[in-house]
């Protein structure tokens, strides 16, 4: 929440956020049975400090602020730890990190360390913040003695038992030496992935993921089951005084030790190197073996590491630079109904400005009314939303013990807010319509629809300037962008002559188009892009699919009864055929495909992974249908090739794994050459 509350409201907010953080922490630390996300978590966190630095008043003892960490579990033996292994904090963006490096230098420099002593700048050594769980192991003249869990910090539990069993944590060490170091066990994710594997074959309840696995693995009564895990641990941290001089020496000694130690770390002069860092294993996460949320910035320097000492419940020389979180926290301040281009209403909350996943939403879908009443959400809640890859953020969970008493219900309207015709649901539907197909609404997204790249692509025609030539009489449908004139343009606000010259010639250009194109872009109900295809490359023109019985749709292999019925009605209605009419009297042309019959790639599948730098990603597409293979979006048994480019994802391992062939970017364009000739 960023939004300015009064004093009153303040000290009952930060009582709900302590409450509902402590329990959350107590089903993460004590019962292993966490409900929501590190990220979800953060956010929270985050909320709770801003409050309690405007009101310091109110901060009190049980603050989740104030504590290092959880309460350990009783059912293993209580260990203290030789000194308090603390917890990191976390920064979210390099400008906190410069101001990080200027808290540290002012420090450095009131504990009377010149100027001159880092007049180049501090160094610093980078290393990835594994998504594991934390253990501290103490050797006597190099034995492994014990092993105990981080606890709240101060204490944690005897596990020594179980850490035996992980083959990466050394039983003797090399030097005959007296000596207590921190690491992070974790698990990768072919193990991951093998072990939920054979939990399918015996029909058992799934891990969810790696890091909670490790968790109850590590807490297991009997050592054979953790044994059985295949867990794995790096050591990071010597927490005894040997005399290291600094963060780069003590990884170079736990190696010469014969710990195990993440490889990919690195020494940094600077910040912009620790930037460099930051965003090479940022686009790296995706295909590692196993998870990190962000890499750890420390202080080199162990001398100046010791000045800075720590403050509260973590250090002052090392920061957490975490990744973009995927999930986050806000505030539902209203609840607004969007219609989509086939008359279908989207609920989409209003939120309080919030950051995730490198960017500030304000909005987040709630889909349909069975899913409001599914999460129980209310305007003023608090939530959960989530957000995957470009797709809009959805809300997933509602935090009641956050509410007032002040919220309110939402109820779908009776209405269309847009243009107050009846809302209807369908039999066997879970969305609500507006029974008015000429509303304002739905024509607007059917044009923006129309003209996107994957229909007519009018380059410069967004969805602001349709508003315009809608609001301004301009046009009714899409088939009136092609009465346009340029004086017409010059009318609307803003718009220069250029941009009117440049919009006319990229309507004009659209005219030519391809047929799948041509189907896609008309928006018929339950129509993609892949079945556009298949229907352009399946009929010989336009005429001969407007024709086609209902029957004879559903007989075309991939088309289901909801697409064959609904193609149908759509050639069927008076509205659509003038409409097609009105577009061939402007002079469409339709690119009809050639024979399909012995196309070389006929019935090959083809998967994108990764940004292409020679041509784009829907170039390639369209070549491929051009030679009659298919495109699908993720890779399975029946995928035959895996193009890559740039930052590919986790496609890639999955297509080795799998043994699908792969091409790179330079393979694939020389794939086609040889199939065209």
């Amino acid at each position: 929440m960023s939004e300015v509350i009064g004093k009153k409201e303040a000290k009952k907010r930060i009582i709900k956020l302590c409450k509902e953080l402590n329990h959350h922490s107590h089903l993460y630390y004590v019962l292993d049975e966490p409900e929501i996300s590190d990220a979800a978590w953060d956010s929270l966190k985050k909320e709770l400090e801003r409050l309690e630095k405007e009101y310091p008043s109110f901060v009190t003892s049980d603050s989740p602020t104030q504590r290092v960490g959880g309460e350990p579990l009783k059912k293993f033996n209580k260990v203290d730890h030789p000194k308090p292994i603390l917890s990191i904090d976390d920064i979210f963006s390099f400008s906190e990190l410069e101001d990080w490096e200027d808290y540290l230098k002012d420090y450095l420099r009131k504990k009377g360390l010149s100027s001159e002593r880092f007049a180049q700048g501090l160094n610093y050594y980078c290393e990835r913040k594994i998504d594991g769980v934390d253990i501290v192991l103490t050797y006597k003249k190099g034995i492994l003695i014990q092993g105990a869990s981080r606890g709240n910090g101060l204490m944690g539990e005897d596990v020594t038992v179980n850490i035996k069993t992980v083959g990466a944590i050394p039983l003797k060490l090399k030097k005959s030496i007296d000596i207590v170091v921190r690491g992070e066990i974790f698990m990768s994710q072919k193990d991951f992935e093998k072990l939920n594997k054979e939990r399918t074959k015996k029909e058992l309840s799934l891990f969810a993921n790696p890091r909670n696995l490790v968790a109850g693995s590590i807490r297991q009564l009997d050592s054979k089951v953790t044994a059985q895990r295949c867990l794995d641990c790096y050591i990071f941290e010597i927490i005894s005084d040997i005399g290291q001089k600094t963060h780069q020496g003590v990884h170079r000694t736990l190696k010469e030790l014969g710990f195990k130690t993440d490889i990919k770390t690195k020494h940094c002069q600077n910040l912009k190197e620790v930037k460099r860092y930051y965003d090479h294993h940022l686009k790296q996460k995706s295909v590692a073996s196993f998870a990190y949320d962000g890499v750890v910035v420390s202080l080199d320097n162990i001398a100046q590491q010791n000045i800075l000492g720590s403050i509260g419940k973590s250090p002052r020389w090392t920061r957490a630079y975490k990744f973009p979180g995927e999930q986050a926290t806000s505030v539902v301040k209203n609840i607004v109904i969007q219609i989509g281009r086939t008359g279908a209403l989207t609920p989409v909350s209003i939120l309080e400005p919030t950051k995730l996943g490198g960017s500030v939403v304000s909005r987040a879908t709630l889909h349909n009314e069975n899913e409001i009443i599914r999460l129980g959400v209310k305007i003023g809640d608090t939530v959960i939303i989530e957000k995957a890859g470009d797709i809009i953020p959805a809300v997933v969970e509602v935090l009641k013990n956050l509410r007032t008493g002040k919220e309110k219900k939402f109820r779908i309207p009776k209405q269309c807010p847009i243009c107050q015709s009846k809302i209807i649901r369908r039999s066997g539907e879970v969305a609500h319509y507006c029974s008015n197909k000429n509303c304002f609404a739905i024509r607007l997204r059917a044009i923006n629809h129309f003209v996107s790249k994957k229909g007519f692509n009018v380059d410069g025609l967004g969805p602001q300037i349709v508003n315009q030539l809608m609001t301004g009489g301009l046009i009714k449908d899409a088939a009136g962008l092609f009465t346009l004139k340029i004086g017409d343009l010059k009318l609307l606000e803003r718009f220069a002559e250029k941009s009117a010259d440049n919009l006319i010639e990229s309507v004009e250009k659209s005219k030519r188009v391809s047929f799948s194109n041509f189907i896609y872009a008309l928006g018929i109900r339950h129509i993609g892009e892949q079945t556009s295809v298949d229907l352009a490359n399946h009929f010989v023109n336009l005429e001969k699919l407007g024709e086609a019985s209902q029957d004879f749709l559903i007989s075309i292999p991939s088309m289901g009864p909801k697409m064959g019925e609904s193609i149908y009605n759509w050639f069927q209605d008076t509205d659509n055929i003038e409409f097609l009419k009105r577009l061939k009297d402007f002079g469409l042309k339709i690119v009809y495909p050639k024979n399909k019959f012995n196309q070389p790639l006929e019935g090959k599948k083809f998967v994108f992974t990764g940004s292409l730098s020679v041509m784009t990603r829907e170039a390639a597409t369209q070549k491929i249908r051009n030679l009659g293979g298919q495109i699908s979006g993720n890779v399975s048994l029946k995928t035959d090739f895996l193009v890559y480019g740039q930052n590919s994802g986790s496609k890639y391992q999955k297509a080795k794994k799998a043994k699908i062939r792969t091409l790179s970017e330079s393979q694939f364009l020389q794939f086609l050459k040889d199939k065209i000739k």
